[in-house]
């Protein structure tokens, strides 16, 4: 049993270092991970493994939400007052990000670019938070801003939230009126990720784009796997539901 469990070790450090060597991460990680295999392998998961996961991001989505909920006001309040009190670069990304979710995506565009001309400017975070903006703002150039802004994030961070990123990018791509593009990356990004946001978000494009048939379609497998949902998937997807449902029924 000892031995097993020191093999045990080994393995979960070995993953981690794989880990590591794909995304990049420091050197000092390998030396860590094997000279101390369970507590490099914890440190390594706390550090950089979880922040990164989805895991990590629908906990957050889900915790804000309820915060969102109690008082909507809140975090912008309270990061408004932040950036006066210290107009750092932090600041001012705590700030955007506040403007994004209640819904003054023009604001946040304006916030988002500020901050790109600081020491943030190389942050994945940051860019992922322009392309979202831009998206929500809308505007006769904003697939086309948004795939510039994807663009510099993938040449920073290839490994950043590539689920959400996939998505976005098919949804650029259509605002652009790359149709065709557009197509072909919500195919991709189903085929690689069947994420719910990646299906709903596919069934509006298709409904917009009139092709009743494959938005049902869509729409249908959407449903039956939402049969299969717990009350907490439930409530994490509700949102990206009511978008798929209510493009399907026009």
């Amino acid at each position: 049993m000892p031995l097993f469990g020191l093999g045990l070790h080994v393995l979960i450090a070995l993953f981690f270092a794989v880990h590591a060597m794909r995304h990049g991460k420091q050197m000092y990680w390998l030396i860590i991970l094997f000279s101390f295999p369970l507590l490099g392998s914890i440190v390594y998961f706390m550090v950089e493994y979880l922040p990164a996961s989805r895991m990590q991001r629908t906990a957050g989505k889900v915790a804000n939400a309820a915060i969102g909920f109690i008082d909507p006001e809140r975090e912008y309040r309270a990061a408004t007052e932040a950036y006066d009190l210290a107009p750092t670069a932090q600041n001012k990304l705590r700030l955007a990000k506040a403007a994004l979710d209640k819904g003054q995506a023009a604001d946040a565009v304006g916030h988002y670019r500020d901050a790109l001309k600081g020491p943030l400017a190389s942050d994945p975070e940051l860019q992922f938070g322009l392309a979202s903006a831009l998206m929500a703002a809308g505007g006769p150039s904003a697939g086309r801003d948004a795939l510039q802004a994807l663009q510099t994030l993938r040449s920073t961070r290839d490994d950043y939230r590539n689920d959400e990123v996939a998505v976005l990018t098919a949804r650029a791509l259509a605002a652009d009126g790359r149709n065709t593009e557009a197509r072909e990356a919500f195919e991709a990004a189903l085929s690689k990720y069947n994420t719910v946001e990646a299906r709903a978000s596919y069934v509006v494009w298709l409904a917009q784009q009139g092709d009743a048939a494959a938005a049902q379609r869509q729409w249908d497998e959407l449903q039956q796997a939402a049969r299969h949902w717990n009350s907490h998937a439930r409530s994490v997807n509700r949102e990206w539901m009511r978008q798929a449902g209510d493009a399907v029924r026009g």
